[in-house]
């Protein structure tokens, strides 16, 4: 049941037997030259499509900006930055909560939207409600362990494969994983605003594309990915929200 289709009569016919609505967050941004910016939205939308068919939770409009502000150097790329986004989502679910919405479900497809989220999820609860957020990236790897990934990798590649393999740019697929060394010699950069240091790893927050000009990162590489393991991956995702909703319908309310 969709948000956007419905009439305002058939939401007040929803809102009498569930207080629970679901809609998916993304982002545009550069996940490496072989995948679209519009990876960690066109994947959320995918599960959200194969979950409709199997449970009949209200389902709003993806948002699809997210924080993105160490990605911002990649052209094409649109962040609302923390504060921007936390603002959207508040105005989003405050709608939603004078209407009578109480559990919200957020299917994310970026972690830089972690900190906006996790300011919302606090802010609702002190209001007697509950947000659960769906990192589905994750969640794919804590399901199947050998599914995990990290940033436009294998993957997210076999998703974006699963929504339409047209999408991925092909000859790119083996491009290399460069990390260079911008902070100093002696601190090579080994992941995301990490360098390492005699053995330790070290934060410098700075913009992924100094250390990075590829923009994809992770120990799986993108030329490993299949149209296969991401129709069975999106679809194992669906099942998992399916069987997870109903059981969040039932969780008492906190106190505001």
């Amino acid at each position: 049941m969709r948000l956007a289709f419905s009439s305002v009569q058939a939401v007040e016919s929803y809102l009498e037997k569930s207080q629970t609505i679901l809609f998916g967050l993304g982002s545009i941004e550069n996940h490496g030259r072989h995948m679209p910016l519009g990876t960690d939205t066109l994947i959320p939308d995918k599960i959200i499509d194969l979950l409709e068919e199997k449970s009949d939770v209200l389902i709003a409009p993806t948002l699809p900006y997210g924080a993105a502000d160490s990605l911002a150097a990649f052209t094409g790329t649109v962040s609302l930055g923390v504060i921007g986004l936390y603002d959207l989502l508040c105005r989003v679910c405050d709608s939603l909560y004078e209407h009578g919405f109480r559990k919200f479900v957020i299917v994310n497809g970026h972690g830089g939207n972690a900190k906006s989220l996790e300011m919302l999820g606090q802010r609702l609860y002190k209001k007697g409600a509950y947000l659960a957020v769906l990192n589905w990236w994750l969640m794919a790897g804590e399901l199947r362990p050998e599914w995990a990934g990290g940033h436009g990798g294998a993957e997210e590649t076999a998703g974006v494969m699963a929504v339409n393999p047209d999408l991925i740019v092909t000859e790119k697929l083996h491009d290399p994983l460069i990390m260079t060394a911008d902070i100093a010699e002696n601190m090579p950069s080994t992941g995301w605003d990490k360098v390492e240091f005699r053995g330790a790893s070290v934060i410098i927050p700075r913009p992924v594309k100094v250390y990075n000009k590829n923009g994809w990162y992770g120990e799986d590489k993108p030329f490993e990915a299949s149209e296969a393991w991401g129709r069975e991956m999106v679809q194992t995702m669906a099942d998992y929200i399916a069987e997870f909703l109903p059981e969040f319908e039932k969780v008492a309310l906190p106190k505001p």
